[in-house]
């Protein structure tokens, strides 16, 4: 029978096919036990505990299976030790990058400095953190774009997470005019926020001069909102304020220049022209 076929050693094809197949319902079991332990476990666990919960049983199911079905093949975990040990330090040389990143992952599981629906910045790249795995975490960018960074480059980076904080600052620098009444617009941009009921009132909001400009009195705006939300709030907030400022007669102030002009060289001109013309006519009747 070509299922007796011998493929090596006592390996026949029927086994390798046996082997085989038992390892698929080893990973289809695996996959079943992490979905009915994400079923279970919805309720009680953050998501990003629950996905590393899974992760570690899926692995440890199939690693199992593999580790049981060696012995089949005719290989013995304790004959693997010494070829595994030649193999790893070859291999440990050529992939340093790799463990490195699989240790950072590690770390950042446990450490946990950002959560999958973050959002973040790695050196130069900003987005939403879609998934984190074991040796990368995918960030998709606020442009869409999907970015796959190392770990390590993660992990040993500076990270910026936007929204680890419950509430968040944002601030204005609002320039009106000298001639517009400052308490007159504070009184207008504190109103505004207060009207705004994702402005929180605790820390409070703070409306005052800051500065004395060239060409403007600059006023500075702080309000903290709900990390989630201060992006939203942010952009709203600073249009209604520019719209009711005008409304009010009060103008935002930009760049001007005064220029002035004086009478006082064109005079200097004339009386030296004057004084030319008389010195040719008395010139002129001595010559007579």
């Amino acid at each position: 029978m070509i299922l007796d076929t011998i493929v090596y050693g006592e390996v026949t094809l029927l086994k390798l096919l046996w082997i085989s197949v038992c390892l698929i319902i080893a990973a289809l079991i695996a996959k079943l036990a992490t979905l009915n332990l994400k079923k279970s476990l919805k309720d009680r666990m953050d998501r990003d505990h629950l996905e590393i919960t899974t992760k570690v049983v899926y692995y440890t199911i199939v690693i199992i299976a593999v580790l049981l079905a060696l012995p089949a093949l005719g290989l013995h975990p304790s004959n693997l030790l010494v070829a595994g040990g030649v193999v790893g330090i070859v291999i440990g040389f050529a992939s340093q990058s790799i463990v490195g990143n699989l240790i950072s992952g590690i770390f950042l599981m446990f450490e946990r400095p950002i959560k999958i629906g973050d959002q973040l910045r790695v050196d130069d790249i900003f987005g939403f953190v879609e998934d984190i795995h074991i040796v990368s975490t995918i960030v998709t960018t606020y442009t869409g774009l999907y970015v796959r960074i190392p770990n390590e480059k993660v992990f040993t980076g500076i990270i910026t997470n936007y929204v680890a904080n419950v509430t968040r600052r944002f601030e204005y620098v609002v320039g009106i005019r000298y001639s517009d009444d400052a308490d007159l617009a504070i009184g207008i941009i504190e109103d505004l926020i207060d009207e705004q009921p994702l402005a929180l009132k605790r820390p409070a909001p703070y409306v005052f001069v800051d500065n004395l400009g060239d060409n403007s009195v600059n006023l500075s705006v702080r309000v903290w909102a709900p990390s989630t939300e201060w992006y939203d709030l942010k952009m709203e907030l600073l249009w209604k304020i520019k719209k009711t400022l005008e409304e009010n007669g009060i103008e935002i102030a930009f760049p001007q220049r005064v220029v002035w002009f004086t009478d006082e060289p064109q005079k200097q001109e004339v009386g030296a022209a004057e004084s030319d013309s008389k010195a040719t006519v008395y010139r002129g009747h001595h010559k007579l």
